[in-house]
């Protein structure tokens, strides 16, 4: 591991994380690890409801493992359900978790799965008994924009599981644009089943974000309040999986941003919506 890459900080709330110095960015940095996760992803997905309720196997993909946070509180929320779960872990690198189990205690998420993570870190794939259910848990590590391209290429081979719930944590757009990107997103919605109702929060409210979600095909809608977020961003496959759908009103507010063209390459910059970008926006089916 990199010396010196991360660090231990504590947060206003007394609650402990882990800092990216060469990002120069905490996770979870508003709440926590674990009460964030819990409401962005747990409570807003309605994990507990759809996981229960399902008796096949329900694949969850969560994008940005980092310290494992997002992933470990999913597991440990709905470890009361019989039907398995299969999890696919997205990163480019594994320090920042590697950094996090030489501090367990002080991040105190980590309570119970500490030989399923260090089993994944060696092998990249660990399969255990957790609670009622057997979780599948898989490691992929590498470029995810290039992974997402390449699966998309070889699409009627579908070598990845198409995903029921996306936990998307990835570094802001500022330091990490090129997982920000319209071909990104619009590779990922074409690996979804349309017929698997599937949903993606994330914790950016940005105009720019949800632009390029809905040109890449999803619906979006408003997502939940996270500690002193009022609002997230929330997009489906299905408009059913939205409580609170961006409507006509939030349109005109993107047509004025001087922040909403997407980004169509990983260099970060902002801009107005193109003509082009605002006739397919408008036109999109949950404007219409």
């Amino acid at each position: 591991m990199t010396p010196g890459a991360y660090k231990i900080v504590k947060l206003a709330n007394g609650v402990h994380s882990v800092h990216s110095l060469a990002h120069r960015e905490t996770f979870h940095p508003v709440i926590g690890p674990v009460a964030e996760a819990e409401a962005l992803y747990v409570k807003q997905l309605r994990l507990a409801d759809r996981i229960r309720e399902q008796a096949a196997e329900f694949v969850i993909w969560d994008v940005g493992l980092g310290a494992a946070a997002n992933t470990l509180t999913v597991l440990r929320a709905t470890r009361g359900s019989p039907c398995p779960i299969r999890m696919l872990s997205f990163d480019q690198t594994i320090e920042p978790l590697e950094f996090a189990l030489g501090h367990i205690e002080t991040l105190g998420y980590f309570g119970g799965y500490e030989s399923p993570v260090r089993t994944l870190l060696q092998n990249h794939r660990a399969h255990f008994r957790d609670g009622q259910h057997d979780v599948e848990w898989e490691l992929h590590l590498g470029d995810f924009p290039g992974l997402l391209a390449g699966s998309v290429a070889c699409l009627p081979t579908r070598s990845l599981p198409a995903p029921q719930a996306i936990l998307f944590d990835a570094f802001s757009p500022a330091t990490n644009p090129a997982m920000w990107t319209l071909p990104l997103f619009s590779h990922l919605f074409s690996l979804l089943d349309p017929q698997r109702p599937c949903a993606l929060p994330t914790y950016s409210r940005s105009t720019m974000l949800r632009v390029t979600l809905l040109l890449a095909g999803f619906y979006v809608g408003a997502g939940r309040a996270t500690g002193e977020k009022e609002e997230t961003t929330i997009a489906a496959n299905t408009l059913n999986l939205l409580d609170e759908p961006l409507d006509h009103a939030w349109l005109e507010r993107a047509r004025r941003s001087t922040s909403a063209e997407p980004l169509h390459g990983p260099v970060y910059r902002q801009a107005r919506l193109s003509s082009g970008t605002w006739e397919s926006l408008r036109s999109h089916p949950q404007f219409k």
